[in-house]
């Protein structure tokens, strides 16, 4: 009789503690989540903003470049190494520039990406504490951690919509400020 009401309080216990399991795609997470898809807008956005500015810093480069290479018969050994060397330190300060310039969007690419994945892992912290998920797994396809999930078990979409829509309603909405006037 004791050995009985042992089994069934351990049985009792047992279903207590039941392990609720999902998982996330975080590729799809990351490429469907508003904020990524605004940080890469971003992240683009200036790298052409930057590339600009840097062909605009080449272009004055380029001319004394053609300019040398059409009067170089004119100058003297001399005036032509020299020429020769400015030119070499202006290149070499152009390349400076460019790569500060590089490691200056990539910096930021990177600070933007961190926030989203915080963002991203905020979320679904607070979403498995509210749904009673004991794990959330994330998997993509170069992880490969899980092999096989229940399509039950994919709370991917119910991520997403839940990111996008604390993302939106962050998101400072822009109103028009102009006034009509009439006569």
């Amino acid at each position: 009789k004791k050995l009985e009401v042992v089994f069934s309080l351990m049985m009792i216990l047992a279903s207590c503690t039941q392990v609720k399991i999902a998982y996330v795609d975080l590729e799809e997470v990351m490429k469907e989540y508003e904020g990524s898809k605004k940080a890469e807008e971003e992240m683009k956005a200036q790298s052409e903003e930057m590339s600009r500015q840097l062909d605009q810093l080449a272009m004055p480069f380029q001319q004394k470049v053609q300019e040398y290479q059409q009067n170089q018969q004119n100058l003297s050994a001399s005036a032509r190494q020299e020429k020769e060397r400015e030119l070499m330190q202006e290149q070499q300060m152009i390349q400076q520039q460019q790569q500060m310039a590089q490691q200056q969007v990539q910096a930021e690419g990177q600070k933007k990406m961190e926030k989203i994945n915080e963002d991203i892992e905020g979320f679904i912290s607070g979403y498995a504490k509210s749904n009673g998920y004991t794990y959330i797994l994330g998997s993509s396809d170069q992880t490969k951690s899980i092999l096989y999930g229940e399509e039950s078990l994919d709370i991917t979409e119910e991520v997403i919509d839940g990111l996008n829509e604390n993302f939106s309603s962050e998101e400072p909405v822009e109103t028009s400020t102009t006034e009509e006037t009439t006569d």
